[in-house]
């Protein structure tokens, strides 16, 4: 058995990556999901969040998904999603302002008050800052 399968993260503009990995991490509909070369095929809806490849010799890459689908095939994973971030492109001023003004509109308790577009934005702030973290701590 082979021990790398291909993996392909698609946002709705463009390929972000293409390539072999060794496992792949991801948030799916029912929980946490680590794919392997041989896993069973697989088609889920992937929570917004991260997805961690771990490349040949152990390397991380970290990327932000605002939900999705995950396809697992014998030898190709597919990650599709409205949007997706590469790790290191995220705007760590961009990601704490939505997350301070998605807390500001949570707090609001008005009738003008969108709670759940709010609290969609907030996890997508958070998750980001969380993957910002964890390429820092990688990185040490």
């Amino acid at each position: 058995m082979a021990n790398t399968v291909t993996c392909d993260i698609v946002s709705a503009e463009e390929l972000i990556f293409s390539g072999d990995v060794e496992a792949v991490v991801a948030t799916g509909s029912e929980g946490e999901l680590g794919i392997r070369p041989g896993h069973t095929p697989l088609l889920t809806g992937v929570k917004t969040g991260h997805v961690r490849l771990i490349k040949s010799g152990g390397e991380e890459e970290l990327f932000f998904v605002a939900g999705g689908f995950i396809e697992v095939q014998p030898k190709v994973v597919t990650i599709l999603s409205d949007t997706v971030i590469r790790g290191e492109d995220i705007d760590e001023a961009a990601a704490e302002k939505a997350k301070a003004d998605a807390e500001a509109q949570i707090a609001e308790k008005g009738i003008d008050a969108d709670y759940d577009a709010a609290t969609a934005q907030l996890a997508a702030a958070m998750a980001q800052l969380q993957i910002l973290a964890e390429i820092k701590r990688l990185k040490r």
